[in-house]
């Protein structure tokens, strides 16, 4: 059943006074306890994903199956105008939530009412991680700390009052450029979008590095949270005389980036071992500079949380050329495995697999075995022969063929001419290496397992994931040299957004919805000083351009503000982009370099080439190392005007959240909904359709005996499908910023309270 939330309040109000407590033998253990008192675990929402093990799961069972379909909105928090991406997963400490509030500032609002407290001015920065802060207090909890980062900062503030912390790092800050091996200043991109870990008096960080060459290292470092200094690193691409620094060509470590968490970490508090999740290496698709196995990349990575110390490892891609990275959390469960109880970690990849260790030694507990794999005829260019295959069933499609072209496509032209490209590209399989083809990589680059993707359930063992079917379409080549030219600041930014956008944009800057937005009127939607900083920072998968000075982007803004006046004349437009001779720059041992666009396929309506469904949820039982069951992910609302139903999601990001009451909260945000999926079965229980589209990670959490849900939310950009089949034209979805920020949910209050 699906109600909108404008019926919601009338239904509430019939249903007041029928509150059931149904939690009779819980609540003492889940009342708002006293300060200090150690609550039982998962019964709180303190940390990003719900604590440092990253479960996506709470204990609280108010909310249940049976009494999910009389939930309402109790208070709203606004918090617009803070970037295309808004994924934060709030926390919650005694009766106060900490959120990224409006113009990316940080609050504090009361958790039962949403009443603010007090907001930490960050004076608009241009970028923050926005999927959330993270929170430390002293053993008394005299002292209580708000740490997050912004504009390649990071920044500490007083969890009672807002105010900077000035004995932390400088007045309140540490720049994270520094201590990298890197000139500081050359750096523009290393803030990741995730909050960290706190652990002790430590706060543990990766890093988002960006996707270009000579990108900046994914070191992993530990902050000290009373000073700011660095207690310890540990260098992801290895300097002389550390483990793995024979897996990539001599001094790699000075002109290699990536190979960074820039997803989320795991901490098993009991044993004091952190779990990262490593990214590829840059540059992404092409690996002449970095030949070998190149580790830590594509990483299972355990290290001694006090100090850094390794303790064990498992690559789950060689030599990535395919942008493999591992980011969703690892998650640390307790199974019965061969008669015995095993404490594991099983990690999810975008690769569609799920590699399950012992979590004190890295053995895999489930079989992994190296199998051949396709190999590249790339110019210098030495893939690895083989690549490791978990025994577990895959979670993703992992071929893409023509006959699983998308049956929806409403132009039959269009629908042949995928199919035509599908045939023509080199296609076998999992593991294609890109080629001066075409190359068909599935999942692709954007599919699989991503941020806050998956969650567990401690009681029954089972491991779920959301995951995502979507091909990407590959072709490496080399960029022509910038070329410069004279004349109005609109044409001028023509030739920028040619020579740096077009490729993934395309001409028309229609983009790729929803992967890649549409960019037709983007200035008026969106405004140009957010535009300026997605291009000068970055707006992961987009890459951030180093190489464009101010004027640049001005011209650029200029141009995609008013494109009808940015016409360049045809003589000139082929001078500018006549062939050159490719004096390129070279690096290391791989000599000329290649770059590839993000390959996103999908239709010209918006949606993916391939055939639904597009997004998918599944229950793993780990006991077994079998899967329970499989559902598409949520709906896409212009296909189910057209009765086309069960199509999963197009864009899933973070969820889903487990609990107790037998539920699984899963927002999509392709059908501005939150749904509701019986934990056992994957049968949809109930869905909550909102005003914007749901990003993040539902947080779960009680005040006073009553149980909440929170989730934060942004109306869409992307250009989506109409009920007629055409794409909607872009600028008929104007930006609300008055719709953006956190809707929280509960049962009515019982009658007379």
């Amino acid at each position: 059943m699906r109600i909108p939330l404008w019926q919601i309040s009338a239904v509430s109000l019939a249903l007041a006074g029928s509150f059931t407590e149904v939690c009779l033998h819980h609540s003492a253990q889940t009342a708002h306890a006293a300060e200090g008192k150690e609550r039982a675990p998962h019964t709180t929402w303190r940390a990003y994903q719900g604590g440092p093990d990253s479960a996506q799961y709470s204990d609280l069972r108010q909310i249940n199956k049976s009494n999910v379909a009389q939930l309402q909105q109790v208070w709203f928090y606004p918090a617009g105008n803070n970037g295309f991406r808004y994924g934060s997963n709030p926390i919650i400490i005694d009766n106060v939530m900490y959120v990224i509030g409006k113009d990316n500032d940080i609050a504090a609002v009361d958790a039962a009412t949403g009443k603010e407290i007090w907001v930490h001015d960050n004076h608009k920065p241009r970028n923050v991680s926005n999927r959330g802060v993270s929170y430390w207090e002293s053993k008394d909890r005299s002292d209580r700390r708000i740490l997050f980062s912004a504009d390649n900062m990071l920044h500490e503030i007083d969890a009672k009052t807002g105010n900077s912390i000035d004995s932390f790092g400088n007045h309140g800050a540490v720049d994270l450029r520094e201590g990298l091996g890197r000139v500081p200043s050359s750096i523009r991109q290393i803030q990741t979008a995730t909050p960290g870990r706190v652990f002790e008096n430590l706060l543990i960080l990766g890093s988002a590095t960006g996707e270009e060459y000579e990108s900046p290292p994914g070191d992993l470092r530990a902050f000290d949270i009373l000073t700011g200094k660095v207690a310890w690193s540990f260098h992801t691409v290895p300097h002389p005389g550390e483990m793995g620094y024979e897996t990539w060509p001599k001094d790699a470590w000075k002109y290699v980036g990536g190979t960074n968490t820039w997803g989320e970490i795991t901490i098993d508090e009991k044993t004091g071992i952190a779990y990262f999740p490593i990214g590829a290496p840059t540059y992404d698709f092409y690996g002449a500079d970095r030949l070998g196995a190149n580790l830590f990349s594509d990483c299972l990575l355990a290290l001694d949380a006090r100090t850094g110390k390794y303790l064990w490892h498992f690559q789950t891609t060689h030599h990535d050329l395919w942008d493999y990275d591992l980011m969703t959390a690892p998650k640390l469960m307790t199974i019965k495995h061969n008669g015995k109880m095993v404490d594991v970690v099983a990690q999810a990849g975008k690769n569609g697999f799920v590699y399950v260790f012992d979590r004190a030694t890295g053995k895999p507990v489930f079989p992994i075995e190296e199998r051949p794999v396709p190999q590249s005829d790339m110019p210098g260019e030495k893939s690895w022969p083989t690549q490791p295959i978990p025994s577990l069933p895959p979670f993703a499609r992992q071929k893409f063929s023509a006959e699983d072209v998308d049956p929806y496509i409403s132009n039959p032209a269009e629908r042949e001419k995928i199919k035509a490209a599908v045939l023509a590209a080199r296609n076998e399989g999992i593991y294609t290496p890109p080629t001066l083809g075409t190359t068909m990589e599935t999942p692709g680059n954007n599919g699989g397992a991503n941020w806050g993707t998956a969650a567990i359930d401690p009681a029954t063992a089972t491991f779920y994931v959301a995951s995502k079917d979507a091909p990407s379409l590959l072709k490496l080549e080399t960029k022509p040299p910038r070329r410069q030219m004279t004349g109005p600041a609109e044409s001028q930014g023509h030739l920028v957004y040619i020579q740096n956008c077009q490729s993934c944009h395309t001409e028309s800057r229609a983009g790729q919805p929803p992967a890649i937005p549409s960019l037709v009127n983007i200035i008026q939607r969106a405004g140009a000083e957010r535009v300026a900083t997605a291009v000068q920072n970055g707006l992961p998968p987009m890459p951030a351009f180093p190489d464009l000075d101010s004027d640049d982007v001005k011209n650029l803004i200029a141009y995609l503000k008013a494109p009808e006046l940015g016409a360049i004349p045809g003589d000139i437009m082929a001078r500018m982009m006549a062939p050159a001779p490719k004096a390129q720059v070279k690096l290391g041992p791989g000599g000329q370099r290649y770059w590839t666009g993000y390959g996103y396929m999908n239709s010209s309506e918006g949606l993916p080439a391939i055939g639904p469904p597009w997004s998918s949820l599944t229950a793993y039982d780990m006991n077994k190392g079998t899967i329970k069951w499989q559902i598409p992910l949520g709906e896409v609302e212009e296909l189910v005007a057209k009765g086309i139903r069960n199509t999963g999601s197009y864009w899933p990001r973070g969820g889903p959240v487990v609990t107790a009451g037998g539920l699984i909260i899963a927002p999509t945000i392709s059908d501005n909904t939150l749904h509701f999926y019986d934990k056992d079965t994957g049968k949809q229980v109930w869905s909550l359709h909102l005003p914007a589209g749901p990003e993040g990670i539902p947080a779960v959490y009680e005040v006073a005996g009553r149980e909440y849900i929170a989730i934060s939310a942004r109306p869409r950009l992307e250009t989506v499908r109409q009920p007629d089949g055409k794409a909607t034209p872009a600028a008929a979805t104007p930006y609300d910023n008055t719709k953006q920020g956190y809707y929280v949910f509960a049962l009515p209050e019982r009658s007379g309270k």
